[in-house]
């Protein structure tokens, strides 16, 4: 390791010199020769049969190449979800077909059932408005109980009701949860919703399909953040492609959040295409597209239940959820309100029971999945909103109750009675950490300077943990999963001692070109500089399984740690064959090999040059070339935690909420990069506040989504966020990766809502509102308005 290390390191972000100065590539960039354009024919109406379609007059109009509607499709297979749920009692969970274009029903507004393939994006879409279809309008389903207990009127008619699944977690643990919180000496009730998202990332989806007739090879270009899953999907389920014959390519994303991390028709509809007209079709998706396609997150409905003694000691958690699966099962769909959610209902504490049950139901509603965060979020909230009706019905501070029932430092490794097992972890310090940076002794003065301004003063806090690094596979594959977790990377010294690194992660924000070098630098004593980063093509990456869950570095990072050890591993046989000494004597420090005890040494770049010049090798013993690939399934998940703290003014005459302050205290081990860090955190907690504060998809009694568009769906700006006050001091290195990180990347979002919501509810129990011990999110003006003179 080199003396002054480059990990810990806030060095500026590589990626951003073509992304400032209008560099970059993203697909809708990319222009390939004779290109076609789709566009796509979707439902006005939530739920309906398909009585006919009529494609004559598109077919008609100019320019058009090819008309194509679900009956294209109705022999090929369906786009899979990626975790088998079992029910209670043990039935697996219902698989509705997925198709690529609908056929025989449409199930939401925005399914789309037919598909043009014109000269022009304008030639496809003023064909696509052409074609009459005949659709006759049924009953939509959108209100969960409703359609959990509705089996007369079902989504998908394939199957016996609305309800995809019925699982417990634990479900052994029922019997005793239950007679636990019959028992218990107080009990804390909620009933709350955690709200309808929409991803909305900057850039809306893109796919290209092209296809070579001579070879018989397709090439995908998509906005994906998890090409290699995208590719297996589309050759073993959706279109039976050999693999060997697809190529999926993801250049530059921007953002994804959850919404690219699965595979949509789309990207089947523009391979089949260009197989059928023998030319490449691109596909742009339009903002009012994106509202009605990109699957959305969160969507629960919960009731949980805490109890404690007297004194706040925790004895048991109950929840019962019912969960939004939308129209469609999406990949990640059914482990989202499942494992990712179920499993993080201990939290940081020392609860001893706790039974979660989620209801997976089917709507006539766009699909729901993962969404940055993806089930930590919708769990966190739901038991941090708990605590904090709990310490005011006790009468306990809010800080006191979490601290009293922390898991402490002695305790770990720690197995929570939802079958996860805490490495490490320091609640308490964490706490400390908060108290100090939010200056919260001086919460009574800023309250005062609040009322002398006719405002309500509130104080949230929050404390969460969450399950990051998606692996390890053997764990995963106990749990459902239908994929191996693990991740690839291959490290390649090229002769002049420059280095291309090929990782399975895909970077759209998280900085991959700037954090991964940082980590080869540092193990082989070069600069930074000298070391590229290669994603996102299938034809040069080894298989990986993509980007999400705050798994980059602790999963695929970790490879390129195993890789580069390789790399260094036979990069001593070759310094020691020019030193004429055994790889055993070889020391290696600070780019340089050394025989030890001796004055010999040699440069790491002499080395890299004499692996391709191998003259005078021993060929039985060492093999021409530098390059190693390694791939890397953990034993664990990790467990980033932290302490968030939000100040709140409500003003009473209209409702509105203003975030004065914003603390974040987090646990995410060892970092690599702290400004990379920072910059995470903050994009969650704006994510977090939007979701806590103003978005929210909604759909009315007819399926018509209200807010699809900017102008009803409310996006978080620059004057919505405060300043924030982030530390990672109180860190804990996981035990069980090389790299000793946890992740950071959803932390943010997961920790931010219930911080603030609980403010909110303080400033109002502040100001004698004593009966408002809940709002849902959004806290909207109006929401709040209501609540300060209805309570």
């Amino acid at each position: 390791m080199p003396k002054d290390s480059v990990i810990g390191t806030s060095t500026k972000r590589r990626e951003d010199k073509r992304f400032i100065t209008g560099r970059g590539q993203y697909t809708d960039d990319i222009v390939l020769k004779d290109q076609t354009y789709a566009a796509f024919a979707r439902s006005d109406v939530a739920h309906g049969k398909i009585v006919s379609i009529d494609t004559s007059a598109a077919e008609a109009m100019p320019g058009v190449l090819a008309v194509f509607t679900g009956e294209d499709f109705a022999e090929v297979g369906g786009n899979p979800a990626g975790w088998l749920i079992h029910s209670r009692d043990g039935t697996p969970m219902t698989e509705p077909k997925r198709p690529v274009l609908a056929h025989g029903k449409v199930r939401h507004v925005g399914d789309a059932y037919a598909a043009v393939i014109a000269e022009t994006a304008e030639q496809a879409r003023d064909a696509a408005e052409a074609i009459d279809a005949t659709i006759e309008e049924l009953p939509a389903i959108v209100d969960l109980r409703q359609a959990a207990s509705d089996t007369s009127n079902r989504v998908h008619d394939e199957v016996a009701s609305n309800v995809c699944f019925d699982w417990g977690w634990i479900e052994d643990n029922r019997a005793a949860v239950d007679e636990a919180i019959k028992g218990a000496p107080h009990v804390t009730t909620l009933e709350l919703r955690n709200n309808r998202l929409s991803p909305n990332p900057i850039e809306p989806r893109c796919s290209i399909g092209d296809f070579n007739p001579g070879t018989e090879d397709y090439t995908l270009y998509t906005t994906s953040q998890n090409p290699h899953l995208t590719r297996l999907l589309v050759c073993a389920f959706v279109m039976g492609i050999p693999e060997n014959k697809l190529r999926v390519v993801a250049p530059d994303v921007g953002g994804g959040f959850g919404s690219k991390i699965y595979h949509y028709g789309e990207e089947a509809l523009v391979l089949a295409a260009a197989k059928r007209i023998g030319r490449p079709v691109k596909w742009t998706c339009s903002r009012s597209e994106a509202f009605l396609t990109d699957a959305h997150g969160r969507d629960h409905v919960t009731k949980i239940e805490l109890a404690t003694d007297f004194d706040g000691n925790f004895i048991a958690v109950r929840t019962e959820t019912f969960a939004n699966l939308g129209a469609y099962l999406s990949n990640f769909a059914t482990a989202t309100p499942t494992f990712l959610h179920g499993t993080l209902m201990a939290g940081n504490y020392t609860v001893p029971n706790v039974y979660v049950n989620v209801k997976g139901v089917f709507t006539n509603t766009v699909p729901v999945d993962a969404y940055r965060g993806a089930g930590r979020p919708e769990a966190t909230f739901s038991l941090e909103r708990v605590i904090d009706k709990c310490a005011r019905e006790l009468g306990i501070d809010p800080i006191e109750i979490r601290r009293k029932n922390y898991i402490k430092p002695h305790q770990f490794p720690y197995t929570t009675p939802v079958a996860l097992e805490y490495d490490t972890g320091d609640y308490d310090a964490v706490m400390d950490r908060l108290e100090a940076i939010a200056d919260l002794s001086g919460f009574e003065r800023r309250l005062n300077d609040s009322a002398s301004r006719g405002k309500l003063r509130g104080l949230g806090i929050s404390s969460y943990i969450e399950a990051c690094g998606i692996a390890p596979s053997n764990l995963v594959g106990a749990l459902g999963g239908r994929v191996g977790l693990y991740d690839a990377a291959t490290v390649r010294v090229n002769a002049t001692g420059t280095i291309s690194v090929m990782v399975g992660a895909h970077s759209h924000g998280q900085s991959h070109e700037t954090t991964f070098p940082q980590i080869v630098a540092d193990r082989l004593g070069i600069d930074e500089s000298k070391i590229e980063i290669v994603h996102g093509d299938t034809a040069k990456i080894p298989f990986g399984m993509g980007t999400y869950g705050s798994r980059s570095l602790a999963v695929c990072g970790s490879a390129v740690v195993r890789a580069t050890e390789k790399i260094i591993a036979k990069a001593k046989l070759i310094a020691g064959h020019m030193m004429e000494a055994g790889d055993a004597e070889v020391d290696f420090e600070d780019g340089v090999f050394s025989v030890r005890g001796t004055n010999k040494n040699v440069p790491f770049g002499d080395v890299a040059l004499k692996a391709y010049i191998p003259h005078d090798f021993p060929l039985d013993r060492i093999e021409p070339g530098l390059e190693e690939t390694a791939f890397y399934d953990p034993a664990n998940f990790t467990y980033p935690s932290g302490c968030y703290a939000c100040e709140v003014e409500v003003d009473p005459g209209t409702g509105k909420v203003e975030v004065m302050s914003f603390a974040a205290a987090d646990d995410f081990g060892n970092v690599i990069n702290p400004m990379v860090v920072e910059g995470q955190v903050h994009g969650g907690i704006a994510q977090g506040i939007g979701q806590a504060l103003m978005e929210n998809a909604v759909y009315d009694e007819n399926g018509q989504l209200l807010s699809a568009s900017y102008m009803d769906y409310t996006m978080p700006r620059a004057y919505d966020v405060p300043m924030f006050k982030v530390d990672h001091s109180a860190n804990t290195p996981c035990t069980h990766n090389p790299l000793g990180v946890k992740g950071c990347g959803e932390a943010g979002a997961i920790g931010s809502p219930p911080a603030l919501v609980n403010a909110v509810i303080d400033a109002l129990q502040r100001a004698g509102r004593s009966s408002v011990t809940h709002i849902d999110m959004p806290l909207t003006p109006s929401r709040v308005w209501d609540a300060i003179h209805n309570s």
